[in-house]
């Protein structure tokens, strides 16, 4: 398998940048991930689970490594007070470095047929706003998605061919980096969200990875060994 696509999200649960290449290190690529929107009545990290509506938005990293905001209009801010205009609450772009305590995020207690769920909180990765330690870099295969839009899984590496699963346990080189793939990514009601481009809501989405995959879609994978990825790099399990 070869890196067909390489994807970084500057900011939790906004659309990401697609690049050629990327240093990537303990917390993953480099940027990904590295803010947030907090809500600043609850505390709550704010994921596309909660609030679809950032999925409409996308982030980005300027050149002086902070991120700012695409909003659906076209506007690009940084300013908490326009976010917070934008999405009907008081809201907070914060950085990873500045964040150092706990972050709590919202997930689905029950999956159901519709818009309405139970709700619990959990608590979130260090360092960068993953959503577990566990699970610096995720990567999924062309063959594993079929005819499902890529964009839905939000996977950093797309690789073409098949056989991801088949590397939890494993290290494999990527690149100069070395990953250790550590296990598959459970999939929530993420993966049913609408998103610009055509995408729709779609709770068959989610039945069919809890029907053929256990839940399932995607591996995790820790970076013992830093390097560089670029699109075209094979590879190989160590």
């Amino acid at each position: 398998m070869r890196v067909q696509e390489l994807w970084r999200y500057p900011v939790k649960s906004l659309q990401g940048e697609r690049v050629g290449a990327a240093d990537v290190g303990p917390e993953g690529l480099a940027g990904d991930r590295r803010w947030a929107l907090f809500d600043r009545s609850t505390g709550f990290g704010l994921t596309a689970r909660r609030h679809p509506d950032l999925l409409f938005a996308s982030g980005r990293l300027r050149a002086d490594g902070r991120a700012e905001v695409v909003l659906p209009d076209g506007t690009v801010t940084a300013d908490d007070d326009v976010l917070s205009d934008w999405l009907g609450r008081p809201v907070t772009l914060r950085s990873a470095d500045a964040e150092r305590g706990p972050r709590q995020y919202e997930n689905p207690a029950v999956v159901g047929d519709d818009a309405e769920y139970d709700w619990d909180a959990f608590e979130g990765a260090r360092g960068a706003f993953h959503d577990s330690s566990r699970i610096r870099v995720s990567l999924v295969s062309t063959g594993t998605l079929g005819t499902w839009d890529r964009r839905r899984f939000r996977a950093n590496v797309l690789l073409d061919g098949e056989g991801e699963d088949d590397l939890v346990g494993s290290a494999v080189r990527l690149g100069t980096a070395v990953l250790d793939v550590v296990k598959p990514v459970s999939r929530c009601v993420m993966v049913t969200r609408p998103q610009p481009g055509g995408i729709g809501r779609d709770t068959g989405v989610l039945k069919t990875v809890h029907r053929q995959r256990g839940g399932e879609l995607a591996v995790g994978a820790l970076v013992p060994v830093p390097g560089r990825v670029a699109v075209g790099d094979a590879l190989a399990r160590l």
